[in-house]
């Protein structure tokens, strides 16, 4: 997976060595961070519509791959330094105070794991996961000048149960519209509820599956390292990559579902700017 990453930085790096980067009129994002999408310019409506192709582990604790088509983008409307956006099974608002603080609230709709996501058969018998309704609450503060280094926590609480994210990052030659690498790290801790839908195993499952009983405590999840990256190839046209490894903690990885000790996915894809 790292040499993956490591691909797609060089492919990325290439279009903007072709000079496709910054070929377009200067926006005025809400902050100039990669992963914070923001297709308004400054004030009004914004719309950005596109494809993203991503090859990503199967189900949480997989070791089977898959590639993955899904529409990327979303509808904005911004007014000052407040940002009202609904993006795929999420609606929410952002909000940038006293220019080191950026505040995000969202409701999103999580799916749960289905025995079909596995296709040699992992998952026969533990039946489908709960899915349902979760709200998003993260805050990100600036270390620095044009957030060059950042911050970052994020709590996700809802009907599967809570997740909770913590980490650091940086931006790397970022420009004031938004573009440019991002590389971040955190750690993730969750609570029983959420453990148990994702790698617990009841005594119904057991019984069905043949795998053993199974119950995983709350508490750390996993580490992992991110990279964003974003770009105009003119003045509609963007081009976006993402790439994700993350390595379990114990708990998780002795887990019967945990085929592999970690989770990786990598993916690219273009969004056109009305």
């Amino acid at each position: 997976m790292i040499k993956a990453v490591l691909q797609t930085a060089t492919f990325l790096g290439a279009i903007s060595c072709f000079g496709l980067v910054n070929a377009t009129e200067t926006r005025t994002p809400l902050v100039p961070l990669p992963s914070v999408v923001d297709f308004t310019d400054g004030d009004g409506w914004g719309v950005g519509l596109g494809l993203g192709v991503e090859y990503e582990t199967a189900y949480e604790g997989s070791d089977e791959f898959e590639l993955e088509v899904d529409p990327a983008g979303g509808v904005q409307w911004r007014t000052g330094d407040h940002l009202f956006f609904w993006a795929g099974e999420a609606i929410g608002w952002r909000t940038l105070a006293r220019d080191a603080w950026l505040i995000q609230a969202s409701v999103g709709y999580e799916e749960g794991r289905e025995e079909g996501d596995s296709e040699d058969g992992r998952l026969d018998g533990l039946g489908e996961s709960s899915s349902g309704a979760a709200m998003l609450l993260e805050v990100r503060y600036a270390l620095a000048e044009n957030w060059r280094y950042f911050l970052d926590g994020r709590v996700s609480a809802g009907e599967i149960g809570t997740l909770g994210i913590f980490g650091a990052g940086t931006c790397l030659a970022c420009q004031p519209d938004g573009t440019g690498w991002e590389i971040g790290a955190a750690a993730t801790f969750h609570d029983g509820k959420l453990a148990n839908r994702d790698f617990g195993v009841n005594t119904r499952q057991s019984i069905d599956s043949g795998l053993p009983e199974t119950d995983v405590d709350s508490g750390y999840r996993s580490t992992g390292v991110n990279v964003n990256y974003r770009n105009y190839l003119n003045k509609n046209w963007q081009i976006f990559g993402e790439a994700l490894y993350e390595v379990y903690g114990s708990d998780v990885s002795d887990s019967p579902i945990s085929r592999n000790d970690y989770e990786a996915e990598i993916g690219v894809g273009f969004i056109y700017v009305f």
